[in-house]
């Protein structure tokens, strides 16, 4: 299979996935205390709606050239890619799903982690795959920080 349509798919999977257990309207998330800049509910979507198109993208053209360089670089760049979406779509149920703030901020914090190893990893094979994916990075820095707030101001429920 081509590496842009395997990449597609799997962003195009977090996406759904982590959709589904995300709640932003739940009697439980708009009890918290959160920060005043926090950004509106409106944001998030769009937000990410362009975020998850340049994860595809960018992690596509990144496995192209990772493969044309050797398998083992095309395997490493795949498991970066799927380990990375699969956190991604999985903070959602463990922050929405499970009300887990503090767990929230363990798997954001591993998928930080992730990000900067893809982001990397994409650097080495191709400048234009990273700089499409720097943006997710720097928005997840952001999330992080936003968890990080939303968990110390609840932190006693």
């Amino acid at each position: 299979m081509r590496p842009r349509l395997v990449t597609a798919a799997l962003t195009a999977a977090a996406a759904v996935a982590g959709s589904l257990g995300t709640r932003p309207a739940s009697d439980w998330y708009t009890s918290l205390d959160k920060p005043d800049w926090q950004p509106p509910p409106a944001a998030f979507p769009l937000v990410w709606t362009p975020l998850y198109g340049l994860i595809g993208w960018g992690t596509g053209r990144a496995l192209e050239r990772a493969r044309r360089r050797s398998p083992r670089d095309g395997r490493r760049v795949l498991a970066l890619t799927t380990a990375d979406l699969a956190t991604n779509a999985g903070w959602c149920w463990v922050f929405f799903a499970r009300q887990s703030p503090g767990a929230g901020l363990a798997v954001i914090a591993g998928l930080d982690v992730l990000n900067v190893a893809l982001l990397r990893e994409a650097a080495r094979h191709d400048r234009r795959a990273a700089a499409a994916l720097a943006p997710y990075v720097a928005w997840t820095g952001f999330a992080t920080a936003l968890n990080a707030s939303v968990w110390w101001r609840n932190r006693s429920r």
